[in-house]
């Protein structure tokens, strides 16, 4: 792991300047004293971290020689284009820039993520090596848990919780939240995943992990008030979002999704900051559940 740091922490650095010398990055691995215990960076050692930085990564740290022989990364394309890669050094990197202001613990605020980590990581294992795994799972409010087999095709983190994507034993697609597996094992059995298999396809047209087999993807149409709209500009509810048109008072987007209950759920939490526009079903689902919660508040 510390070495992994050390590669990130080497990218992110080169990434954070746009260009630098070696003499620089020697002076800022040696104020990072976690990681370099105050020596300066060889640079014998800075060429061993690109070559594993490339075969890693495949992160490009390029060399520019006009004006004084400046580092930079030569795609950063393959940076911000991979999802998982950039959330990785991004992680990284933030872990790294909390790790030197400790003394700010008591100010640095963050969400626990309830999942085991335990699990994760043999789940992951599993992965790699195609194997069938066995869990014991017991959903929210059941008494009972119960064990089978799976085969884990996938892993999602969406909204602080872990989530597994696998085919069951009745040969079906199911998503299992990790923090309600109360044992993982990795069996002797492996099993082949579909070559035409790709996570991100799988769940394009989902909102969040809910999959909803018997609700249709749509186009969807919300209208967000002035007060909100600029928050899904910043981070927009799907990544099929998109701006029709800002009026100003407000603005109008698209969407293309299912609509499946965690997504309702979540148009439900900006309350009258959002308004569905289209399609008429969808409005008549939000008033249903308007009408239930104003029942519950009406006679206050």
């Amino acid at each position: 792991m510390d070495q992994l740091q050390k590669y990130t922490w080497l990218i992110d650095t080169i990434r954070r300047a746009g260009k630098i010398s070696l003499k620089e990055l020697s002076d800022k691995y040696v104020d990072k004293t976690d990681l370099s215990n105050g020596e300066p960076l060889p640079r014998a050692t800075f060429n061993h971290w690109r070559d594993a930085i490339f075969e890693q990564f495949s992160i490009i740290i390029d060399c520019q020689k006009a004006g004084g022989y400046l580092y930079y990364i030569a795609n950063p394309e393959d940076i911000d284009e991979d999802k998982l890669k950039k959330w990785m050094l991004d992680s990284f990197a933030v872990g790294n820039l909390i790790g030197e202001n400790l003394s700010l613990k008591g100010r640095i605020l963050l969400d626990e993520i309830p999942s085991g980590r335990e699990h994760l990581t043999t789940i992951l294992n599993a992965m790699k090596d195609n194997k069938v795994i066995e869990i014991t799972y017991r959903q929210f409010g059941n008494e009972y848990c119960y064990t089978f087999p799976v085969e884990p095709y996938c892993v999602k983190l969406f909204e602080n919780r872990w989530y597994l994507l696998a085919r069951n034993n009745r040969a079906e697609m199911r998503v299992y939240g990790l923090d309600r597996l109360e044992d993982v094992e990795i069996t002797r059995a492996t099993f082949k995943l579909p070559k035409n298999f790709d996570a991100d396809s799988y769940f394009t047209t989902a909102y969040g992990i809910v999959l909803g087999y018997d609700v249709k993807p749509q186009r969807i149409v919300i209208r967000a008030n002035e007060d909100h709209k600029h928050y899904l500009m910043s981070l927009p509810l799907h990544h099929s979002q998109r701006l029709i048109e800002d009026c100003g008072e407000y603005a109008d987007f698209e969407l293309y999704l299912s609509p499946t209950y965690d997504f309702v759920m979540k148009l439900l939490q900006s309350g009258a900051m959002i308004e569905v526009i289209r399609p008429v079903e969808l409005r008549q689902e939000m008033r249903g559940w308007i009408s239930e919660m104003y029942e519950l508040y009406k006679n206050d």
